[in-house]
């Protein structure tokens, strides 16, 4: 379960006021709304990259407003993926692993469930600049489900793939999510992505009158 009780976020000259949404645990949510209206910036809250100045955030009933990243223990993939380009597809997907110490042995058995789920198996040793783009989007988000069982934040993960790939990527996505039960948040402007994809859909706008930006389910 996700959930931003009133929160605020300064962005520079950039502010979101009093964000208030709730993804009950296992949906499949996404967040739709104008380029540059703050879903990103949105997402950073959640998983820590971005502070929060007023409001809570909860995660599964607890509040990890004040958590580190690395506290939080959520996944989350850029819209550019971020995949680190002298890593092999293996080391790319155990990162966060190691970075939490865990034993070979555990960072092994978790690589090969990922590949397995998401059927890269045959990539594990590959360098990350060989993949086309629906192989590295599918590395991305074994790496953002590695060290989570909670909620994974995706940022247009899927927008610059061909049509063909985007809907290959739109089963796998749902899939993923109804096989490990983990809450999805989802950003993209795709409608169709949205129609495909959603448990939940949820829309940042702009009042036209105040010039405050609120969220609402669509």
């Amino acid at each position: 379960m996700i959930e931003a009780s009133a929160i605020s976020i300064q962005a520079g000259q950039y502010e979101l006021r009093r964000i208030s949404f709730r993804i009950e645990s296992g949906q499949y949510a996404v967040m739709m709304g104008r380029t540059g209206i703050g879903k990103t910036t949105i997402l950073e809250a959640i998983c820590g990259l971005r502070k929060v100045h007023s409001g809570i955030i909860r995660i599964n009933g607890q509040d990890v407003t004040r958590w580190t990243p690395a506290e939080r223990q959520l996944g989350y993939m850029p819209q550019d993926l971020a995949l680190f380009p002298t890593m092999t597809v293996r080391r790319n997907i155990e990162f966060s692993l190691r970075v939490r110490r865990q034993p070979e042995v555990q960072r092994k058995r978790r690589v090969e469930e990922l590949a397995g789920l998401l059927r890269i198996e045959h990539l594990l040793e590959r360098s990350t600049e060989a993949l086309s783009g629906g192989e590295a989007q599918r590395v991305a988000l074994a790496r953002a489900l590695a060290g989570t069982q909670t909620a994974i934040l995706l940022d247009e993960p899927i927008s610059a793939l061909d049509r063909q790939t985007r809907q290959e990527s739109q089963q796998l996505l749902k899939e993923i999510n109804r096989q490990t039960g983990v809450t999805f948040l989802h950003v993209t402007h795709n409608e169709e992505e949205a129609d495909a994809l959603a448990d939940v859909r949820l829309l940042l706008e702009q009042d036209s009158q105040t010039g405050l930006i609120g969220i609402r389910e669509a």
